[in-house]
């Protein structure tokens, strides 16, 4: 049996009225892969705060190699051998990528080795795969998928004896996430130990030796990856079976409410064509890069239309957000934390924007709100709590409640499960399910392909900014559209 390297036991964190941590244990040997898993909430952040030195616990005892482990910042824990590559990305855009990858780790102090950085750099890169990725590219101009890679090539580069992976296949390709997973491997066979997290049960499955699920903020069971399922995982995270993660409720798609016909973007080279009826999920997948998020921004007057028509409710003229949303149509970004919310806004206020009815009056606006949050199943102290103290999936329920506050008949949905746990997904399928079976119209942008084809009534396939076909998602299955996706197939 391997020696534990790590062990936390007992940790208990408050946040004022909030008990975050309430007593967790964690072990984490020499030479594993141990996956966290839990909820939107259930404590995975706070604890992995803690083990980075971001914040310090209440209560409870930490041990690194036997001794005892007390990082006062983040710096004493990179110092120590703990490093965290969080899901949210952490690059200086307007950096080289060889720059990034130093950041913390300057190999000459304060002033920048450059010929050890670029070694240290390429060797990282290399190690994941990418040795193709430019080092003295700017990394703001590299693709979400390459900078989620630098932040973690940054984390190869420290040396670490920890490391946490937070989300790290969120913004990856296939391929990019199966050489992530060879890499992840590797050090785990060298005698490193790396903390896991994921809400993709399926990858901690295939990648992890060992499991620890947390729930409502305590260690629920930590058990050996082969001696269990995703489906006692889930139950195990959520307290409940869901044997009924996607609802298909009978639909009757009716009239052409969205019509895009040869549509090409002038930002982007994109070239699309569908037909959206009422009453209906039509999914688009393709690998990240195939340019289906430009799409959904070109069809909300978010970036400009080259040529074509976008006819919108039988309007067809050109268009801004501004009217889209007026007309019934919204839009949920991929990028949450950017352009989904306004983190420093209330719950009330970002529920109601960008129509602020304050006209309503104060006391009106937080009754209709905390509606919303009883309907949404939003777990926060209150309409008057800042968006960014919630968890991802509650604010990603917020982000949605917008668009349904606003009575939307048309919802481009981009992404809107990523980096939410299994509970929250449940809820917004339902929400998906339930705005389809009253006649709305939504197109859904998803990189996961059970949800496409759990959810959807048709599904297209996007490849290197050409859409094709929309079919019946009886049509498809995950084969068929990641053949389509890599242009293995026309479909």
């Amino acid at each position: 049996m391997s020696v534990a390297r790590l062990r936390l036991t007992g940790i208990c964190k408050r946040f004022g009225a909030t008990l975050a941590l309430k007593g967790v244990d964690l072990e984490v040997r020499a030479g594993e892969i141990h996956g966290v898993i839990g909820e939107n909430g259930a404590g995975k952040s706070t604890l992995m705060k803690i083990l980075a030195g971001v914040v310090s616990p209440d209560s409870g005892g930490m041990e690194l190699e036997g001794e005892p482990f007390c990082p006062a910042n983040p710096l004493s824990a990179r110092r120590a051998g703990v490093v965290m590559v969080n899901q949210e990305l952490a690059i200086a855009p307007h950096l080289s990528v060889v720059e990034n990858i130093a950041l913390g780790a300057e190999p000459g102090g304060f002033l920048l080795n450059h010929r050890k950085a670029r070694a240290k750099a390429r060797d990282a890169l290399t190690q994941l795969g990418r040795a193709d990725i430019p080092l003295d590219q700017q990394a703001g101009r590299l693709s979400v998928a390459e900078q989620q890679l630098v932040e973690i090539a940054r984390a190869l580069a420290l040396g670490c004896r920890v490391l946490v992976l937070d989300e790290p296949t969120s913004s990856l390709t296939a391929t990019d996430a199966a050489a992530l997973f060879r890499r992840v491997r590797a050090l785990r066979d060298q005698g490193q130990s790396i903390i896991y997290i994921s809400h993709f049960l399926e990858e901690v499955q295939e990648l992890t030796d060992r499991c620890t699920v947390l729930r409502d903020g305590l260690t629920v069971s930590t058990c050996e990856t082969v001696q269990t399922n995703p489906s006692e995982l889930a139950r195990a995270m959520i307290g409940r079976s869901v044997d009924e993660l996607y609802v298909r409720s009978a639909r009757t798609p009716g009239e052409v409410i969205l019509r895009a016909v040869d549509v090409k973007g002038a930002l982007r080279n994109v070239s699309a064509s569908l037909e959206l009826r009422r009453g209906e999920v039509l999914g688009i997948a393709g690998l990240v890069g195939a340019g289906r998020s430009e799409f959904l921004r070109i069809l909300f007057g978010l970036d400009e239309l080259k040529s074509g028509l976008v006819d919108f409710r039988n309007d067809s003229r050109a268009t801004t957000p501004t009217h889209r949303w007026r007309s019934g149509m919204g839009m949920l970004s991929e990028d949450r934390k950017s352009e989904g919310l306004a983190l420093n806004l209330s719950l009330e206020e970002n529920l109601t924007l960008p129509r602020l009815d304050a006209w309503l009056g104060p006391k009106r606006l937080e009754v209709e709100t905390r509606d919303w949050i009883r309907r949404l199943e939003v777990r926060c102290a209150g309409p008057h709590q800042a968006a960014v103290e919630l968890s991802g999936g509650n604010q990603q329920k917020i982000a949605l409640g917008r668009l349904l506050r606003n009575e939307c008949e048309v919802l481009l949905l981009d992404e809107p499960t990523r980096g939410v746990d299994l509970g929250a997904k449940q809820s917004i399928y339902r929400l998906i399910d339930e705005l389809a079976a009253s006649g709305k119209a939504v197109i859904m942008v998803s990189s996961y392909l059970p949800e496409l084809l759990g959810t959807c009534d048709r599904i297209a396939v996007m490849c290197r900014g050409t859409l094709g076909a929309v079919r019946p998602v009886g049509e498809w299955d995950a084969h068929g559209i990641m053949l389509a996706a890599t242009g293995a197939s026309t479909a």
